[in-house]
């Protein structure tokens, strides 16, 4: 068992080893070109949204929250739906935007930010743990194998002192090789009694964002994650009982480039589909088409007729009209939720579910 002697930041070694400089450039190359693709995209509330639910989806996996893309729908359809694993996805949707919105805002990511992400992720306020006896244990064996800093005093200075290492550049190190030692240093500290995980997986992102390497909240590694978890876990133990840093930062980097490179994929056929479904409908359904419905129908998987007539300014007959039309015309799918009837993007709903397998 490893107990807490967690450091404060920097590390005191040399993180700009050779091995990691090679992986970094290739890292922000594959970062770099997303970046500039995802920039010339018209609507990127269509990217964002489809990426962040498969992101909700996959983070909430590793913590063994199982949902479907169809639950998920339902869930983000409908405030009362009853499924509790989906409604968690939803949950950590929201704190993913909330986080954003307020790194935009403030330029800055703070203690207190922190926290506010992962109240929304929980639903709860129990905040910063304050009694000890939080341990971590191998799932399968139930063996402790890290025990976490236990009083609230010492969790706050090592917070204060994350947070300034996470706003201020005065070590000039790479800010990608910088999100490998946030990350490893927040899950070390594990502030919360829930949501650390999580939490910490939306740091990553946000961090990008706060250093401008990208413009909105669409690289997650949580899909990486999943597929080398074992790896993840040792490699971040390793950190704490060896000081393998060199390692550790370079799983982190390659997650990142393996990560843009198949998150870009996705952007293109999101945009390839948005293009097509757009030319298709101003074929088939000439009266009904517009540059803006289109968006509509790309905002989410799903629409209803409330959204048409609020985001077309129509009447609710005209908007029931136009995706009356969309359904029979095969663009749409219906299904009714509770009282409600919700249309389903159905060639959206595939390229993201094939994405998020």
């Amino acid at each position: 068992m490893q107990d807490s002697m967690l450091k404060c930041l920097p590390p005191d070694i040399d993180l700009e080893t050779k091995k990691v400089l090679k992986q970094l450039a290739r890292s922000h190359r594959a970062l770099a070109e997303l970046k500039g693709f995802a920039d010339t995209m018209p609507n990127k509330n269509i990217l964002l949204n489809a990426v962040t639910t498969n992101e909700a989806k996959d983070s909430s996996e590793i913590e063994n929250i199982i949902t479907t893309h169809d639950e998920l729908f339902k869930a983000m359809s409908q405030a009362n739906y009853h499924n509790p694993a989906a409604k968690e996805v939803v949950n950590y949707r929201t704190a993913l935007w909330k986080g954003y919105e307020l790194v935009k805002a403030k330029k800055m990511m703070t203690t207190n930010m922190i926290v506010e992400i992962q109240q929304d992720i929980e639903k709860n306020r129990a905040g910063i743990r304050k009694l000890p006896g939080t341990v971590l244990q191998n799932q399968t064996t139930g063996e402790v194998i890290y025990t976490p800093p236990s009083s609230e005093q010492e969790i706050l200075a090592l917070m204060s002192n994350l947070e300034r290492y996470i706003n201020d550049d005065y070590d000039t190190i790479d800010p990608l090789i910088k999100l490998a030692v946030i990350h490893y240093q927040f899950e070390s500290i594990h502030p919360f009694y829930d949501g650390n995980g999580r939490t910490g997986r939306i740091i990553n992102v946000l961090y990008l964002v706060l250093k401008e390497l990208l413009d909105s909240p669409i690289l997650y590694l949580s899909k990486y994650i999943i597929r080398n978890k074992s790896a993840y876990y040792r490699l971040l133990q390793e950190v704490r009982t060896k000081e393998a840093w060199e390692e550790w930062v370079l799983f982190i980097l390659d997650g990142i480039e393996q990560t843009a490179e198949e998150t870009l994929l996705l952007v293109k056929k999101i945009n390839a589909v948005v293009d097509k479904t757009a030319e298709d409908i101003k074929n088939t359904l000439p009266r009904v088409y517009s540059k803006e419905l289109v968006e509509l129908l790309f905002y989410e998987f799903y629409t209803k007729t409330a959204y048409i007539e609020a985001g077309l300014g129509v009447s609710r007959k005209t908007a029931a009209g136009y995706l009356s039309a969309l359904e029979e015309t095969g663009f749409l799918v219906s299904q009714k939720i509770g009282k409600e009837r919700i249309y389903l993007n159905k060639q959206l709903f595939e390229v993201v579910q094939a994405a998020g397998a």
